[in-house]
């Protein structure tokens, strides 16, 4: 990630991870509208299935692809993470990353970043791959300064509930506030990086209440986006993260405020009665950014 502060990441507010088992789910998610599709090649494939997994993922990026993709890959040290690395390599197609399972050190991300880089050397011309961590363990969580320096392909740090729940030793589908400690870790960490912070996935598949108050539990947390594991949920998500119009107003009048100021030699500025900032300005841009404005760049 770019070290310049007042660089912002692109907004993901919603990415649904779909299975890779069966070529059907993957060609379904191809149609929808969604910031973002994770082909899911490690936990949703049993492990006889592992290269008919990749097949199908190859096979989707040769495909019209609308928006951002990324492929969760098998986690470094697996029998599949080489291969699924390699595969993600060969695209030549701008907007791909992978999403990198149970990272628990620099060195994790470190060896993907070095496949991949001798990878697209091989390929010839073609954009960057970029990386998602996955933090899942507690190895991961007490290394997440690290981790967020070990490569600058590195977009964003990804909460995964399900893993960390059994490696810290906490009972499955717990209220999203008794992981407060754990959120707050991932986003700062995520935040002094510059990089994405992103919530993991509710339990759930329904559109319910539920999931709806662990969305919003997300959003006043401070994450970007979230993951969500159904079509059905991708909508309510969409909406959650995305700044209401007041919202976007208000952050576009801070940036010109700011930009006013600058161009007219203003020591100090104000803005609707309140000093306007370097804190303001960030939050200004990240709410843009939600909100796909350009302004935000």
């Amino acid at each position: 990630m770019d070290d310049d502060p007042a660089a912002v990441p692109p907004g993901v507010r919603a990415a649904l991870s779909v299975p890779c088992a069966e070529p059907r789910k993957p060609a379904k998610a191809a149609a929808l509208r969604v910031d973002e599709i994770v082909l899911d090649l490690e936990d949703a494939v049993p492990v006889d299935r592992k290269e008919t997994g990749r097949e199908i993922a190859r096979e989707y990026l040769r495909g019209p692809i609308h928006g951002r993709t990324a492929v969760r890959v098998n986690a470094v040290g697996t029998p599949w993470c080489h291969q699924d690395l390699l595969m993600c390599a060969s695209h030549r197609g701008p907007g791909l990353s992978v999403v990198v399972p149970k990272v628990e050190s620099a060195g994790d991300l470190a060896f993907v970043d070095r496949l991949l880089t001798g990878a697209e050397a091989a390929r010839g011309a073609g954009p960057r791959v970029g990386v998602q961590a996955l933090i899942e363990t507690a190895p991961g969580l007490a290394a997440l300064a690290e981790i967020t320096r070990a490569t600058p392909r590195l977009e964003a740090l990804v909460v995964g509930y399900a893993d960390l729940s059994a490696s810290l030793g906490r009972a499955q589908g717990l209220h999203p506030q008794r992981w407060t400690g754990v959120q707050d870790a991932v986003i700062v960490a995520a935040r002094a990086a510059g990089i994405r912070a992103v919530d993991g996935p509710y339990t759930g598949i329904a559109d319910d209440e539920g999931f709806r108050a662990f969305a919003r539990h997300s959003r006043e947390a401070g994450f970007d986006g979230m993951w969500v594991i159904h079509p059905d949920q991708v909508a309510t998500a969409t909406a959650m993260f995305t700044p209401m119009p007041a919202e976007v107003g208000h952050a576009t009048s801070v940036l010109e405020s700011l930009e006013r100021a600058e161009r007219e030699g203003l020591g100090a500025v104000t803005l609707d009665g309140r000093m306007v900032d370097a804190a303001m300005a960030l939050s200004a841009r990240r709410t843009l950014a939600r909100a796909g404005r350009e302004e935000a760049r």
